[in-house]
């Protein structure tokens, strides 16, 4: 019965949600019917609008692709009447631009350029449109009027604003002042600022359009002609400023500036054969006490040429130098090595020509052997040496045969110089001994003297010399200092080696020993002297330790020889044939006359040989004062013991 009660309950809550589930299916259907009258309510209102667009649209795109066609057809009209505009405008190019082609750019280059540039343009159209028009060869004509006047023009602005760079300026970029610590750089300016623009600006244009080169050749002709202008009227200048104040520069060691010049040293005294006794004595004391003097007798002419060479060098790299950065400022940089080279060969030729005449000129007195002259390349060579790294960065990209005319040069004169060094010291060894030559007070001959102002004279170059001497050689060392400067203490000690021989050949002249004795004395005296008060000292010793000692030697065995001259005076007064007799008797009259003719004897040697020598001189006062106490010392001594006993 239970089980009955529960069927039935869950049968009614059966029915029930089943009929819940139909009223709710019943709902959705209604809404289903409802959403369809919608859906075809919008159909319908959309088919409308379609069809209402699609009236549109057929009747707006044939007038919108009417309008279209109108505008095109408007822009084609304002394109063709441009186009002619500027197609006529190319028929008036050549009247139009007539009147300022035939003036030419001066003063108006902006102007110009443009016109041309007008004229350039219609010259493109009538050969890509009409090549056969007669047009074509009316601007053609009319552009290159134009090109020609623009190269003209450029012509025209470099010769009239190219000047030769005044002296003074060039003194002042090539002088250094060793009072100020940092340098005042001197800009060389060699054309205006708004001119050199200009021709910059037309440079620029006949390389772009003019596809012209010439221009080139013309700057390198204009340029090169003031290059050379300027470094001879620095020798111009040179010559009369010195001619006049007798002062020289020299920047062969550093300068001072223009408005401080320095005064050459005074020249040491030449020693000429046939000077009075008291003069030729006074110059070899003079050259004792001198340090080392100028060169001894060199013409001053001559001076002035070689330091206005050693200038016109330097002046030389300076403008070199300034030429080539206003070149890079005007050349293409393709061309700017080529035309620098053409621009500088005319100035550097005229200097290497004048190198090569002072060579020649040096040559020549080799062949006369006249050795003194040859000191002239010793400055400019040791110039050129200094210079030399200027030179090379300056003509850095030039040609192989520009680059080699400076190292020929001083090839060349290095050659000379040690060939003259060389026939300097066989000429010292090979000196004639010429009796009427020879000084007849004993003194020091010619010969000493110019030697040991020629060696003197080598101080003041001894890179230079060693180099010299180091050039010929062979070694791997021989680019050294070190080496150089033992090969010129070998030179110089051959030298001093060849003239102590040529003396001791000379001094077989005199027929008096003592006088020899003298001459040796005195020559000895003055090299030992001449090389203590210079540096030569120092260079001989590198080779020879002990030439000082060797020199004290040989001077004091001459004097020993020198005293051996007074023997003949007082052998008189020696125990030689001295009668026998004791103390308090009294002598015999032929004991008596022995005596007597001692005493004569030796007052007769005594007068002849101080008539004989007091014509003789030793010009060192030291040594003479020394030589004389000796002398005195001796004689007396003698004297008194003869008298006492």
């Amino acid at each position: 019965m239970i089980l009955n009660e529960d069927a039935s309950a869950r049968k009614r809550e059966i029915e029930e949600k089943l009929k819940q589930e139909q009223e709710t299916l019943s709902f959705i259907r209604e809404n289903m019917e409802k959403s369809d009258q919608l859906t075809k309510g919008m159909v319908s209102i959309l088919s409308s609008f379609e069809s209402r667009l699609m009236q549109l649209e057929n009747s707006i795109i044939p007038v919108h692709k009417q309008t279209e066609n109108l505008q095109r057809l408007q822009e084609n009209v304002d394109k063709t009447l441009s186009c002619m505009d500027h197609v006529i405008s190319y028929y008036h190019v050549a009247k139009d631009t007539d009147k300022i082609i035939r003036e030419g750019p001066t003063g108006r280059l902006d102007e110009y350029l443009a016109c041309i540039a007008k004229i350039q343009k219609a010259v493109e159209y009538f050969q890509d449109n009409n090549p056969d028009s007669p047009e074509l060869n009316t601007v053609k004509a009319r552009f290159e009027k134009g090109k020609e006047l623009l190269e003209a023009e450029f012509r025209g602005l470099l010769t009239r604003y190219s000047k030769p760079v005044p002296p003074i300026l060039i003194l002042d970029a090539i002088t250094v002042d060793e009072e100020l610590e940092v340098q005042e750089e001197v800009t060389l300016e060699h054309l205006p600022e708004a001119v050199l623009q200009d021709i910059i600006c037309i440079s620029g244009w006949l390389v772009e359009y003019g596809r012209n080169q010439d221009f080139m050749n013309v700057y390198f002709q204009i340029r090169s002609n003031q290059l050379d202008r300027s470094i001879k009227g620095l020798k111009d200048h040179f010559r009369k400023s010195s001619a006049s104040s007798g002062i020289l520069y020299s920047p062969a060691v550093q300068t001072k500036r223009k408005d401080t010049p320095t005064k050459k040293a005074p020249k040491r005294p030449v020693y000429i054969p046939g000077h009075d006794h008291d003069q030729r004595v006074k110059h070899q004391s003079d050259a004792l006490t001198d340090k080392h003097g100028a060169a001894a007798g060199k013409d001053d002419v001559l001076d002035i040429e070689i330091d206005s060479y050693i200038h016109c060098i330097s002046a030389f790299v300076k403008l070199a130098q300034s030429e080539y950065a206003l070149l890079t400022e005007i050349i293409p940089e393709h061309h700017q090595k080529k035309t620098f080279d053409s621009l500088i060969q005319e100035a550097l030729d005229n200097l290497m020509l004048e190198g090569d005449n002072i060579v020649a000129a040096a040559r020549r007195a080799i062949m006369r052997h006249d050795y003194s002259a040859v000191l002239t390349i010793f400055p400019i060579l040791r110039h050129l040496k200094q210079t030399k790294p200027d030179f090379d960065s300056t003509l850095q990209g030039t040609a192989a045969s520009t680059k080699n005319k400076l190292p020929t040069l001083i090839t060349s004169m290095e050659t000379i110089g040690a060939k003259a060094l060389e026939e300097f010291a066989d000429s010292i060894k090979n000196d004639p001994d010429k009796e009427y030559n020879m000084p007849k007070d004993g003194t020091v001959h010619e010969l000493t003297s110019n030697a040991i102002l020629f060696l003197q004279q080598l101080l003041d170059f001894q890179e230079t010399a060693g180099a010299m001497l180091a050039s010929q050689e062979t070694s791997s060392s021989a680019s050294s200092s070190e080496f150089s400067r033992r090969l010129l203490s070998t030179y110089i000690c051959k030298v001093l080696g060849n003239l102590q021989l040529n003396l001791l050949s000379k001094s077989k002249v005199y027929e008096d020993s003592a006088l020899s004795a003298i001459f040796l004395h005195n020559n000895y005296n003055y090299i030992l002297k001449s090389l203590e008060k210079s540096e030569l000292i120092q260079l001989v010793t590198v080779t020879q330790k002990k030439a000082e000692s060797s020199y004290r030697d040989l001077i004091e065995q001459q004097k020993q020889i020198y005293q051996r001259s007074w023997y003949k005076v007082t052998e008189h007064i020696t125990d030689r044939n001295m009668p026998a007799f004791q103390p308090g008797t009294k002598l015999k009259d032929k004991e008596r006359q022995v005596i007597k003719d001692k005493f004569k004897g030796f007052n007769d040697g005594l007068e002849e040989l101080c008539k004989i020598q007091k014509v003789w001189a030793i010009p060192d006062k030291e040594q003479r004062d020394s030589i004389r106490h000796a002398q005195r010392r001796g004689v007396s001594e003698a004297y008194r013991a003869f008298l006492q006993r």
